[in-house]
């Protein structure tokens, strides 16, 4: 029975040491910044904004965000459509607030090394309802 104390002891002693070495979580585990979808269209204005579209080919084809990259079509060339400067703004975006898919967009952005990102949470369908613009397949 004295071996469980020790055991304890040096569990307690060692965890925050071992927990240092974890490093930074990866960037899904961080929380995203989200972006209202007034803002983002000010932005796309301002061409200040990188959008990417996670909803797939198909409903990229059926209309996107202006000026959005189709994600699924891009993954494989993502760092040639981005822009030089890593802290420029990328916004992510899916269906709607539901909808996680946006999430490989900002994975794949942080793995390049982009550090501002964000989220539009109402998604496509959120910037529809809005009636806000759409743009295409070119």
């Amino acid at each position: 029975m004295k071996t469980l104390p020790l055991i304890l002891s040096l569990t307690l002693a060692v965890a925050p040491f071992a927990m240092s070495l974890a490093g930074d979580p990866p960037a899904a585990a961080k929380a995203t910044a989200e972006i209202s979808a007034a803002d983002l269209q000010k932005a796309i204005a301002d061409k200040k904004v990188t959008v990417i579209d996670c909803n797939g080919t198909a409903s990229f084809n059926e209309g996107h965000i202006p000026g959005a990259i189709d994600f699924a079509a891009a993954k494989a060339d993502l760092a040639s459509k981005l822009p030089s400067d890593k802290s420029a703004l990328i916004v992510s975006y899916c269906g709607g607030p539901e909808c996680n898919a946006y999430k490989s967009g900002i994975d794949a952005v942080a793995a390049l090394g982009y550090t501002n990102t964000s989220h539009l949470k109402v998604g496509i369908s959120g910037w529809k309802a809005a009636k806000l613009p759409l743009e295409a397949a070119k």
